[in-house]
């Protein structure tokens, strides 16, 4: 939990480090048609939208997060980085008991989930507006890894979004700096995660956690993750894999 949060104000303050150097108005790579300023806008909102359910638990405000906390005229980054140290804040004097909605498979405990959750969407918020200015940043292994499994057992383990495949395939996600792995087998209805999982694959991706980390939310990676097998798996994954905020 410590780490997590440790996670989440260290990518925070880089991610509003990388807006100041690239600009408001420099367009992000990684999310077409989106620029700095979007991004800020978009992970502010997220930002105090979760701090809400952190301090609020059931009685959280409802409604459209968007219209509830828009982004000002002016002042965008000096606004994003109080919406983030308040979420730190939250996070540090929650409750280990909190009770507050989630909304991924595997959660676990509310405040844990919501650490992890806002760790990991601030750190890749962090790569798009590194993206900005041509960089890459740095992501500690054990905390990619952690990643890695929220991403395809959390995300990846609902029955809802767009990864599907006709005639089916299967992807052996394969960290070349642990013993940990993935199985993600995918059908023209449903999707498996198993971790662990042994077998043969259509296709085996193979890099440093910090890289599949970054390839599987499809950003660019820092080194070579290396594809073994049906090039045509990758690609779905690269087409269809997509985590959309609604």
């Amino acid at each position: 939990m410590v780490a997590l949060i440790a996670e989440l104000d260290r990518h925070g303050r880089a991610l509003a480090d990388a807006a100041a150097a690239a600009g408001e108005q420099a367009p992000v790579p990684t999310c077409p048609g989106w620029d700095v300023r979007a991004l800020l806008a978009h992970t502010g909102m997220v930002h105090r939208w979760a701090t809400a359910h952190v301090r609020y638990g059931p009685d959280a405000p409802q409604g459209d997060p968007a219209e509830r906390y828009p982004a000002p005229d002016d002042g965008i980054l000096a606004w994003f980085r109080a919406g983030h140290a308040d979420l730190v804040a939250a996070l540090q004097a929650a409750p280990d008991d909190l009770d507050a909605m989630t909304f991924l498979a595997n959660a676990g405990p509310p405040r844990h989930f919501w650490a992890r959750r806002q760790a990991h969407e601030t750190t890749i918020h962090h790569a798009d507006a590194a993206a900005a200015t041509g960089e890459i940043p740095d992501v500690d292994p054990a905390f990619a890894l952690d990643g890695i499994g929220e991403l395809l057992e959390g995300f990846y383990g609902r029955r809802s979004g767009r990864l599907r495949a006709d005639p089916p395939i299967t992807i052996h996600v394969a960290p070349s700096d642990c013993d940990a792995g993935w199985r993600v087998e995918i059908g023209p209805d449903s999707r498996t995660v198993i971790r662990d999982a042994t077998g043969p694959a259509d296709c085996t991706l193979r890099g440093s956690s910090p890289d599949l980390y970054r390839y599987l939310w499809n950003r660019r990676p820092a080194g070579p993750v290396e594809v073994v097998g049906d090039e045509r798996a990758a690609a779905v994954w690269r087409e269809c894999a997509t985590v959309r905020w609604s």
